[in-house]
């Protein structure tokens, strides 16, 4: 069983450390202080339910089932495109980390929005999770749901290492060249990524 949670925390290590969307969002929270407990539950519940979603069988569901990830998909393209424009936007304006909290997200309901968005909204993080994860926890027989406690215990590990853990750049991003590059970044990924949902196949 121990062999099969080390599985399980190394294969979700390995999928959700790359950055990406939900990640990028969950740095810029943590750089500004805000609403990183929310934001990181949202995260962690999330990768939850989808893991244990797919060890229960869920998966092959979600494979059968093409439109439901073509309708994701295309919704997902326009969120990040949308998030893509405000981020390179706010490069063009560039202000200090003050300046950038001031113009934050302001709610908690809409960093938990966000977030749900960023995660949701993301076809690959069914395939991910629920086929990639699934596949591979029931492939460990017996051990399934301990690969797949593994696996939850990494995202519960990993976002708020991420979210607490930005809040130790705050010192740098007090300037404002480091939010236009944060932003141009953020902006670029965004972009790179509904490039990849719209063409990618």
């Amino acid at each position: 069983m121990i062999l099969s949670y080390l599985a399980g925390l190394g294969a979700s290590l390995g999928l959700i450390i790359a950055i990406g969307a939900q990640n990028a969002y969950v740095l810029r929270q943590g750089i500004k202080r805000e609403w990183i407990l929310p934001v990181v539950l949202v995260c962690a519940a999330s990768d939850a339910a989808l893991i244990f979603s797919g060890v229960a069988g869920i998966g092959a569901a979600v494979q059968s089932a093409p439109m439901l990830l073509q309708v994701v998909r295309w919704v997902g393209v326009a969120f990040l495109v949308t998030y893509g424009f405000f981020a390179a936007k706010r490069a063009l304006r560039p202000g200090s980390l003050r300046a950038a909290e001031g113009r934050g997200n302001g709610t908690v309901w809409a960093a938990v929005a966000t977030v749900l968005a960023l995660t949701w909204l993301n076809p690959h993080v069914y395939l991910d999770t629920l086929v990639l994860l699934g596949s591979l926890a029931n492939a460990q027989g017996d051990g399934r749901w301990a690969f797949g406690f593994g696996a939850v215990t990494a995202s519960a590990l990993w976002f708020p290492l991420l979210g607490y853990g930005a809040r130790s750049l705050s010192g740098f991003f007090a300037r404002p060249a480091a939010w236009r590059f944060l932003d141009g970044f953020v902006a670029v990924l965004m972009a790179s990524l509904a490039a990849m949902l719209a063409f990618g196949g």
